[in-house]
């Protein structure tokens, strides 16, 4: 394979197998630091002088690579990158790494380092310990012969260093795709979906910490912040001693404090307020915030949470019946004027709803039931939130797109929304650790694919794929959430969309 290159640069998969090759001088230390976490830079040189006596200490080189080899191959069996910083002209050496990677089912990957000979010997003289010049003569003579040679040693890729970056291997093409929104940029809301609430940890209470958290919210640039409804703390986040509260309330409260976000849930359950009243809670967020509440609506799925609060769980058809009606039934009473309302499902002698709703609510339905919830989203709903995984959501986008044409709807005037609960840090050493830190006895490699973790110049990238897939809003749930500036991180995203 003849080493690949383009102006917009390379996307090295990641996780993978990544083998440095280059003389002495060539710059791969400098090249993997500025990628790669220390932890995933496997260095002959760095265990040298963890075996012996320092990084010159040649009789330490057997000890060395034994220890890189098996280091090596414990990371790329538990799915982790692992980039091999040696000289990597050694054909029989490297074929060794290719084997491992093939074992582990991991992509492998040749990365040439190829330096000016005479960039490598003016380094090599600043050496404090300089390679011999017979020997470094020795290795550029190899690095002439060594790209032919690995062109035919079966590599996944092979690339040269200059402009060859890691691209998380859960979003394919994010790189590319990061470059064309600075570019040409399209537009996407970014809502802050709040699941976590570590308000303990603020000695200034509950609403203090609120209120941080939408400020910061606002600074970021975020349209919006989003409630999850429910009664008890879900797995998925914490524990079920966790504060949860209840999101209508809590709205009320962030409605006066900070005037500029929309407001609303992601999803109350139809089980837990009649719609009549739903509607007229919806109705006064809209009226005391200025017309920027919003009303995620599903059937509701966590039956110990019923049980709990004493609240009815019917079946899952009888849900779905009552969320057709809830429907029709939030719509009739913020309509103008006070009539009867008369459906195949619904009766309403009259439509009193004072306040009014500002504007119209949007109705979001939460849920991607294939059969009946994307039939109803198609038929009813303002908008339909979807899973944010670009594979999931390409099937689940047809069959809605199927369903809006059966109920004579163009798919373009229902919004699509997706949550994407995903691990954005600051660098890649910082997404690495709040993996590390959440992961709990997932491996981290299934837990960083599962929530797309990655830097924002990542997130960038997927989003505007889902942009190009008519994602009109991302809720973004942060899994570390702790304080206001962890919302800060989203500032690079949503002025990227902005």
């Amino acid at each position: 394979m003849e080493p690949t290159e383009s102006r917009a640069g390379v996307a090295l998969p990641d996780p993978a197998l990544i083998v440095l090759v280059g003389p002495s001088g060539s710059g791969k230390s400098v090249w993997a630091a500025e990628r790669y976490r220390p932890d995933e830079v496997v260095s002959s040189d760095r265990l040298r002088a963890v075996v012996g006596s320092g990084e010159h200490d040649l009789d330490a080189s057997a000890d060395a690579f034994a220890l890189l080899d098996q280091i090596v191959a414990a990371r790329l069996r538990r799915g982790l990158t692992a980039v091999v910083d040696t000289l990597g002209l050694d054909p029989e050496r490297r074929r060794g790494y290719l084997q491992v990677a093939r074992n582990s089912g991991m992509p492998a990957v040749a990365v040439l380092v190829d330096t000016d000979p005479a960039q490598c010997r003016l380094r090599n003289r600043a050496r404090d310990v300089p390679v011999p010049a017979p020997a470094l003569d020795g290795q550029l003579r190899r690095m002439r012969t060594a790209a032919g040679e690995i062109a035919g040693e079966g590599w996944d890729l092979v690339v040269r260093a200059e402009t060859a970056r890691p691209e998380p291997s859960h979003t394919p093409g994010a790189r590319t795709a990061a470059g064309e929104q600075r570019q040409r940029p399209v537009q996407l809301g970014l809502v802050l979906q709040l699941s976590r609430f570590p308000w303990n940890e603020d000695p200034a209470g509950p609403r203090h910490w609120l209120a941080s958290v939408a400020r910061a919210a606002a600074e970021a640039g975020l349209q919006g912040i989003a409630l999850m409804d429910h009664l008890i703390q879900i797995p998925q986040v914490g524990r079920a001693w966790e504060p949860i509260p209840e999101p209508w309330v809590t709205l009320g409260m962030l409605a006066g404090l900070e005037p500029g976000l929309r407001l609303g849930t992601l999803v109350t359950p139809v089980t837990f307020r009649p719609a009549g009243i739903l509607a007229k809670t919806a109705a006064t967020l809209d009226a005391l915030s200025g017309g920027r509440s919003f009303c995620g609506i599903g059937a509701g799925w966590w039956e110990r949470e019923h049980a709990g609060f004493g609240v009815p769980f019917p079946p899952a058809r009888t849900r779905l019946d009552e969320l057709e009606s809830a429907i029709e039934t939030v719509r009739a009473l913020w309509a103008p004027g006070t009539k009867e309302y008369k459906s195949e499902r619904v009766y309403l002698p009259e439509t009193t709803c004072y306040p009014r709703p500002t504007g119209r609510i949007p109705v979001i339905v939460g849920g991607n039931g294939e059969k009946r919830t994307l039939r109803i989203a198609a038929r009813l709903g303002d908008g339909c939130n979807l899973p944010a995984d670009i594979g999931t959501l390409d099937h689940k986008l047809a069959i809605l797109h199927q369903h809006c044409l059966e109920a004579g709807r163009d798919p373009a005037e229902l919004e699509v929304t997706v949550l994407d609960v995903a691990v954005i840090g600051r660098d890649r050493t910082h997404a690495g650790s709040i993996v590390e830190k959440l992961r709990g006895r997932t491996s981290a490699a299934a837990f960083a694919q599962r929530h797309h973790a990655g830097t924002a110049d990542d997130h960038i990238g997927r989003y505007r794929l889902l942009a190009e897939r008519g994602v009109r809003t991302v809720f973004v749930s942060l899994p570390d959430l702790a304080s206001p500036e962890d919302v800060l991180r989203l500032a690079p995203l949503a002025a990227a969309f902005s």
